[in-house]
């Protein structure tokens, strides 16, 4: 049974702060987990974690595979030179692309922007449609 979209994106802004963390903190995944999950104040249900791990996982375990992605259609920036927030949500929508064929490619980039919206700088919207198109595009 699939999640209301709600839950879905709720799942996906906890993997972006999952990674943000991975990212920043120079943090293992395990050690992400632990201290992310810990410090949660706010009751999580069951699938929404699920799905934020799901997304976590894949976004870690194909780290290389996804960047080199995000690489190839980031013209004339290098991964490590984006803002933190974008380059940890295209991980993570690319993730769900590679990972998750299930879910339509509208759907994630649609929920990318939104989070976008939410996260990071209103210049950034455009530069993250861009390069989850193009990827999108390339993969069809």
């Amino acid at each position: 049974m699939s999640q209301p979209l709600g839950k879905r994106r709720k799942s996906r802004e906890l993997a972006l702060q999952m990674l943000f963390q991975l990212d920043v903190g120079k943090q293992t995944p395990d050690q992400v987990r632990q201290t992310f999950w810990g410090a949660r104040e706010e009751a999580i249900d069951q699938d929404t974690r699920g799905f934020a791990e799901d997304l976590f996982r894949m976004a870690t375990t194909r780290e290389e595979e996804i960047d080199t992605l995000i690489g190839q259609y980031s013209a004339n920036w290098r991964i490590p030179r984006m803002p933190a927030v974008d380059r940890n949500l295209l991980r993570l929508a690319v993730a769900e692309l590679v990972g998750f064929p299930g879910t339509p490619v509208p759907i994630v980039i649609n929920e990318s922007l939104e989070i976008a919206k939410r996260y990071s700088a209103p210049e950034s919207l455009g530069f993250v449609n861009g390069i989850l198109d193009a990827i999108a595009k390339s993969r069809k």
